[in-house]
């Protein structure tokens, strides 16, 4: 059975940074496209940022765009996402998905397939 393994999450002050990392387990990355949501409770679950693996085009949400980045390790099937600048607002739990047959361009980012676990990220003084 495919699946994600998410790691990276924690805790940091306003202004710090965290990478968060998604690995593939029992399948690759190629020709998917691999992104992250994130979701507070009682929230709706929010488009974060995406990757296509086949050709390296990516989405990123207006609200993370400057401060996030989604890069791609192909031998060690993982993709990060580097988030420098961290606010308050960026606290949730965020989740891994690839989608063989997912949209992610630079206007969409439609994934929902093989989901990882969720990891926390709190971001307070």
């Amino acid at each position: 059975e495919e699946q994600l393994v998410e790691s990276g999450g924690g805790l940091v002050h306003p202004g710090g940074s965290l990478r968060l990392s998604c690995a593939a387990s029992r399948f690759t990355f190629d020709d998917y496209a691999v992104g992250w949501f994130r979701q507070v409770p009682g929230k709706e679950r929010e488009a974060v940022s995406c990757v296509n693996i086949f050709d390296g085009s990516t989405y990123v949400d207006v609200s993370v765009k400057g401060r996030f980045t989604i890069s791609s390790d192909d031998a060690k099937k993982t993709v990060y996402l580097q988030m420098n600048s961290l606010k308050p607002e960026d606290t949730a739990v965020y989740y891994c998905v690839a989608d063989i047959h997912g949209e992610c361009s630079v206007s969409t980012m439609v994934l929902d397939d093989i989901w990882g676990q969720g990891t926390q990220v709190t971001v307070s003084s």
